[in-house]
């Protein structure tokens, strides 16, 4: 049950903390596109901002994976530094060069607030849904 948990902290928050900054930088004319993309993304179809929120999901397994048994601080900090530096390099070292996209110190600044605040929003949805660190494990 704790990682089905996981996966929809991670896609929740994918959609609450990770687009809702997006829409801030948006507004403020921090990034040219708009947050919320729902151009179909091969091969399924899919809205973009549904497929991002498909690996925000996979990825909150992975933080949970990682930093589930900490307690305190270290769970807190430790989700928004692992959410801001995990999923970052991947996209910027894999994902963006795959998709023919430029990668800059602003893609690189950008997700790494983007993807820590996501982080931080995994670990408020895990503590909200009553995960908490295994016995002992703290």
């Amino acid at each position: 049950m704790v990682w089905f948990k996981a996966f929809v902290s991670g896609f929740l928050a994918t959609l609450v903390f990770h687009q809702g900054l997006f829409a801030l930088f948006w507004l403020g004319g921090v990034v040219p596109m708009a947050p919320f993309n729902l151009s179909p993304v091969p091969p399924l179809g899919v809205p973009a901002v549904v497929s991002l929120a498909f690996f925000g999901g996979l990825w909150g397994m992975v933080l949970w994976l990682i930093l589930g048994r900490l307690a305190g601080v270290k769970f807190w900090l430790g989700h928004v530094i692992v959410g801001a530096i995990g999923p970052t390099a991947v996209a910027m070292l894999v994902v963006f060069p795959l998709k023919g996209l430029d990668v800059s110190a602003q893609t690189w600044v950008g997700g790494l607030l983007l993807n820590g605040f996501w982080g931080l929003g995994v670990a408020v949805i895990m503590r909200l849904m009553g995960a908490k660190p295994a016995a002992g494990l703290r």
